[in-house]
């Protein structure tokens, strides 16, 4: 019998990890939109379906004023956007 099978498989999976589709700043500058929801970056084919949770990352800039909704803002995206005069508002519990 081969080694692999013999030996014990370790390690520890968390099932209640939860998983986010993370989407960057220079990604959100292409969506023209003034609000953008969750079905603006469906419609964007920035991500797949309304379902998933959405993370906002601060990589690139985002030169006009937009509401984002999200699941989650890092911090650095945060102050982008609020520096660009727009809004992040957090969306689910």
């Amino acid at each position: 019998m081969p080694i692999h099978r013999r030996l014990p498989k370790r390690g520890f999976t968390n099932i209640f990890r939860k998983e986010y589709t993370e989407i960057n700043l220079d990604q959100l500058d292409k969506v023209s939109s003034p609000e953008v929801g969750l079905q603006d970056l469906v419609q964007a084919r920035l991500i797949k379906k309304e379902s998933e949770a959405v993370k906002i990352l601060g990589r690139g800039e985002i030169t006009s004023s937009k509401k984002i909704y999200a699941h989650k803002f890092s911090q650095s995206a945060r102050q982008k956007i609020e520096k660009a005069g727009g809004q992040a508002v957090v969306i689910g519990s």
